[in-house]
């Protein structure tokens, strides 16, 4: 079998373990769309190349408002690969205690908000905090990760405990252990991973999921569109409405957020300027 063939061979395993969470993708995009109904955000976080799923979900072609994508670059920013903000103080800052807390202190979370948290191994520090502290205030945690990957990794955490700990619910990538699914004569380690594609399979159903729920709901989501397929002027309103939608959504986050000031309405004994 040519080594095309099988990755082919081995991504169809990988949507047949999709294909077999249908119930508990379902369950995700339910909680995600009643907290899209109330008006909250659904917090997507990933570090390292879990980024991409974040991406996947918002802001592009075929998706809509409703999601916040978390993405730090010191834990995401790969394409340096090394010196000034290189690969290495990326996975170092992945496993800093700590981390997670001084991102999420930039949000003023609500327990109608839910959270998706993308590890491929679950045993990253930061992950790990991010689903912790999201459970500590409430939010419903979806974490998608790799099952087999996951099972025979060890936590990075002093506790051991890994993402899956921390979950409502558990997404699995259907990738194997080690991620890399091709077996090439005369090389001693395999190549090609699965977890993005299966990432993205996940990721996708749920959205699909989501904009069902929504319509249903009578608030049908402005969909970024092409041009080619909508018109050009129905694809600009589209895609300012559904910006526009992201922004109001995002000042809920910020508005309340940490110390009061006289700018949240809090009481203050700021005196106005006489005319």
């Amino acid at each position: 079998m040519s080594v095309i063939k099988q990755y082919l061979q081995r991504t169809q395993g990988i949507l047949n373990t999709v294909e077999q969470q249908e119930t508990a993708i379902e369950q995700a995009a339910k909680w995600f769309s009643q907290t899209i109904l109330s008006g909250r955000m659904v917090h997507l976080f990933g570090s390292g190349h879990s980024r991409i799923m974040v991406e996947e979900m918002w802001p592009r072609y075929g998706s809509f408002a409703g999601f916040n994508p978390i993405v730090e670059l010191s834990l995401s920013f790969h394409n340096l690969v090394v010196g000034a903000n290189g690969q290495r103080q990326a996975m170092f800052l992945e496993n800093v205690s700590g981390l997670a807390d001084r991102i999420l202190r930039n949000y003023d979370l609500s327990p109608t908000d839910s959270a998706l948290v993308i590890s491929s191994s679950g045993c990253n520090v930061v992950p790990i905090e991010m689903a912790e502290l999201f459970q500590q205030r409430g939010v419903k945690v979806v974490a998608l990760v790799t099952k087999q990957h996951a099972e025979k990794s060890t936590s990075k955490r002093k506790d051991g405990k890994k993402l899956t700990d921390f979950a409502d619910l558990v997404l699995d990538t259907g990738a194997p252990m080690g991620d890399a699914m091709v077996t090439v004569p005369g090389l001693d380690t395999p190549v090609s991973p699965g977890s993005t594609v299966g990432g993205a399979l996940i990721v996708n159903c749920i959205k699909a999921e989501v904009a069902r729920l929504l319509t249903e709901a009578g608030q049908p989501p402005k969909v970024l569109s092409a041009a080619n397929v909508v018109g050009a002027e129905r694809a600009v309103t589209l895609f300012e409405g559904a910006y526009d939608e992201h922004a109001h959504r995002l000042a809920k986050l910020y508005q309340q957020v940490g110390i009061p000031s006289y700018v949240s309405g809090a009481t203050s004994t700021v005196q106005t300027p006489e005319a």
